[in-house]
């Protein structure tokens, strides 16, 4: 028989791709070895040519359901004669180019055994396989090997080693691999001994917990990627403690849900929400709440949608199922601090919040929050992008040699990380605010750094001087040596957006959001750009606005409304009374020579429109004023308020006299609220639609997160389309500051290319 050998190489994430690569060559009557090194996956293999090329195909066509391959090569070797094919122990020699998968929800194999009471994992709260389980959440490094994950401190039991060296086993080379006798126990304690440092209960921790839970009570409990705060979702009781004492006034919680059908008794829910749902990624998916849906008004005060996820883990399916009713599941944290996720800081934090706590002895390597995102047009749109997502990487088809660091944003924060033409975003950080937070972020660089033996030797970084990852950037830069990159923050939005989609622009874009630090100086954030990946030139943007008080006017949006309505030159109607004597404070400021911040944003004057219709004055969450007055929009509307631009001024003011006007003419608020929306979209789309014709381009890319805003998204997004213009929006990055880090990397690595 004719025989020939191949040596192949390969990027692959972590998800039991050896043991696939095993199956397939015997399959294909080969003979070889495959292992793992810091490089990736290496396959040597010898047979018949046309099995060695069936090899090749299958892999880079049909890889297993949660792999990810990124590169396939292969080249010609001796034929050495070798009799069977083996899984090689892994090495550590070189560069790593391995990729790190993201945690996996629990697959359907392994739901069906925790539910079989013949099985041997059966109520295992641990139990996974190489299609599910924790992955990026315990690596402690490369080769992905149990060695070096959280689990090194388990010792597999005889059985579960058999089933880990099997290769007909779907438990061959898992690396979470545990059982009853070996694994991580579960343990239920009441808060003072959890508080105290004991060691708790094993013998039904579930039982314990559920009954606690369906008592009233609040209970930490340990996930994947840090720990939650759980209560029963329809007990108004126990959501409203939960709330008052987490410090949480009014944003919405996320709700857990054994499967499909319980979702569907709460919320509105299509294919495509229904497909993100039960992904493998588990994220919290916001769907269309239904009229007296069975959960506390605590949870989501006043919101026409719920956010809803379905179990990611063992635990989570047994406690469900004991509970017997959906759970509020959030954070585990004080608002603005970071999830905890260290056993020792969550003892010393959560128990000011919690009655008891649920936790087990497998360590936590890196936090990860729950991922947050929206179904639109049929697509996935993520507002947070973590747990199940990162460090999933986004190819970027920018030629750099040099490894690039993108520092990101202070809110919602995240970096990124390039090696070759892989960019490797992050978890979701958090806000940059305290000293916690700021320990998370340079773990996190640090920590992936080693996983991709990564040393940045280019870092970018925001343009904002008070900007605690620009301060970061700027120190390390100078101790390491690293060249610095700083990239205006609305054009990292509008690059990261480009970078999604695989093109370089030059294209129109459109960036709303909060505030950015713009190149002359003031707060930009509602911007039309004419961008590339190389840089931008402003074309236009709304009218510059003091913001009185500074950041305190994000915190009161009346603020925001009484310098809006000084540049339209309106009365306040009703809004000086409800203020009150500060109200005279910030005329008097207004009339002074101080010198005042100066924004242009899009998401003040959303602030200053929601004032005005009565919906907010006074913000207890970023970017609530302008969430609830999407809220309130009625959808019934058709026209928006008429609005101009000229010499690169979009005329917000007109948009505001609008308001004042039907306002003082007893016109709605939702229908006040639908017209600005519609108004602003067509002063958006009017203005880049001339840009465009102007400037010859035929694409507009939109960014920022006032894009988060479904009802304004798809206005701009239609009447863009209706002029003519292709629309690119975020897909694999959320539009917020979440995806600022890739905007940042993806411009500094085409300005060395």
């Amino acid at each position: 028989m004719v025989r020939a050998a191949i040596r192949v190489t390969g990027i692959v994430q972590g998800v039991g791709f050896r043991p696939y690569v095993h199956a397939l060559a015997g399959t294909l009557g080969l003979t070889g070895f495959v292992g793992n090194d810091e490089r990736g996956v290496v396959i040597e293999a010898e047979g018949h040519p046309a099995a060695l090329e069936a090899l090749l195909t299958e892999i880079r066509t049909h890889p297993p359901g949660p792999a990810l391959v990124s590169s396939v090569t292969a080249e010609p070797r001796p034929v050495r004669g070798e009799d069977t094919f083996t899984i090689a122990p892994s090495t550590a020699l070189g560069a790593a180019a391995t990729l790190i998968s993201p945690d996996l929800a629990t697959c359907a194999d392994c739901l069906r055994e925790l539910r079989d009471p013949d099985d041997r994992r059966y109520r295992h709260p641990f139990l996974s396989c190489t299609h599910c389980g924790p992955r990026f959440t315990i690596v402690t490094g490369v080769p992905y090997d149990r060695a070096t994950t959280t689990m090194a401190g388990f010792p597999m039991c005889p059985a579960c080693a058999r089933e880990y060296h099997d290769p007909a086993d779907r438990r061959f080379h898992a690396q979470p691999i545990c059982c009853h006798d070996c694994g991580p126990v579960l343990r239920f304690l009441p808060v003072d001994a959890w508080a105290a440092g004991e060691e708790g209960d094993a013998r039904d921790p579930i039982a314990d917990a559920a009954a606690a839970l369906r008592e009233g009570a609040v209970v930490a409990v340990k996930g994947l990627g840090g720990y939650h705060l759980a209560a029963v979702a329809a007990d108004e009781l126990a959501v409203a403690t939960l709330r008052t004492r987490k410090h949480r006034e009014d944003k919405p919680f996320a709700v857990l849900v054994p499967d499909l059908a319980a979702a569907a008794e709460l919320a509105e829910v299509d294919a495509a929400e229904a497909a993100e749902l039960s992904s493998r990624r588990a994220p919290i998916v916001l769907l269309r709440r239904r009229p007296g849906a069975a959960v506390a008004a605590a949870v989501a005060p006043g919101d026409r949608h719920l956010g809803l996820f379905l179990p990611s883990t063992p635990v989570h399916h047994l406690l469900l199922a004991a509970v017997g009713a959906p759970l509020v599941l959030t954070s585990g944290n004080v608002s603005d601090e970071p999830i905890a996720h260290r056993d020792d800081d969550a003892a010393a934090r959560l128990p000011a919040i919690a009655d008891a706590a649920l936790v087990h002895d497998r360590p936590i390597r890196t936090r990860a929050d729950d991922s947050v995102l929206r179904v639109v047009r049929d697509h996935p749109y993520l507002v947070r992008r973590s747990r199940g997502y990162a460090p999933e990487p986004i190819p970027l088809a920018v030629p750099t040699g040099a490894p690039i660091l993108g520092c990101g944003a202070e809110l919602k924060n995240t970096f990124c990380l390039l090696r070759g033409g892989e960019a490797f975003v992050s978890h979701h950080i958090g806000d940059l605010e305290n000293a916690e937070t700021l320990r998370a972020f340079t773990d996190g660089i640090a920590h992936l750094g080693r996983l991709l033996d990564v040393e940045p030797e280019v870092v970018a970084h925001d343009l904002h001087p008070e900007y605690l990852s620009t301060k970061w950037a700027l120190a390390h830069a100078e101790e390491a040596g690293a060249e610095l990159v700083g990239v205006q923050h609305h054009h990292a939005h509008l690059a990261g957006c480009l970078a999604e989609h695989g093109e370089p622009g030059p294209v129109v874009g459109l960036a709303c959001d909060g505030l950015g630090y713009g190149t002359d100086g003031t707060l930009w954030g509602g911007e039309v750009l004419d961008v590339s990946l190389t840089g931008f030139t402003r074309i236009a943007h709304l009218e510059p606005v003091p913001l009185p008080g500074g950041a305190t006017a994000i915190r009161q949006p009346w603020r925001t409304a009484a310098s809006w309505l000084r540049a339209a030159g309106e009365e306040p109607l009703g809004l000086a009374d409800r203020v009150g004597p500060e109200w005279a404070t910030v005329q008097r400021l207004l009339d002074s020579r101080l010198d005042l911040p100066v924004t242009t944003s899009a998401g003040r004057l959303f602030d200053a429109v929601a004032a005005l219709c009565g919906v907010r004055d006074r913000v207890t969450y970023e970017g609530q004023a302008a969430i609830e007055l999407e809220r309130c929009a009625d959808r019934c509307v058709r026209e928006g308020y008429p609005a101009g631009w000229d010499g690169g001024l979009l005329r917000g003011s007109e948009l505001v006299r609008a308001v004042v006007a039907d306002l003082r003419g007893g016109t709605a608020p939702a229908v006040v609220a639908a017209r600005f929306h519609l108004g602003l979209a067509g002063l958006l789309v009017g203005a880049a639609a001339d840009a465009a014709g102007m400037l010859g381009r035929d694409t507009v890319a939109l960014s920022g997160g006032v894009f988060q805003n479904l009802l304004l998204l798809d206005a701009v997004r239609s009447g863009c389309a209706a002029a003519g213009l292709r629309v690119l929006v975020h897909s694999r990055l959320p539009c917020n500051d979440g995806g600022i880090s890739l905007g940042q990397v993806a411009v500094a690595a085409t300005r060395r290319s």
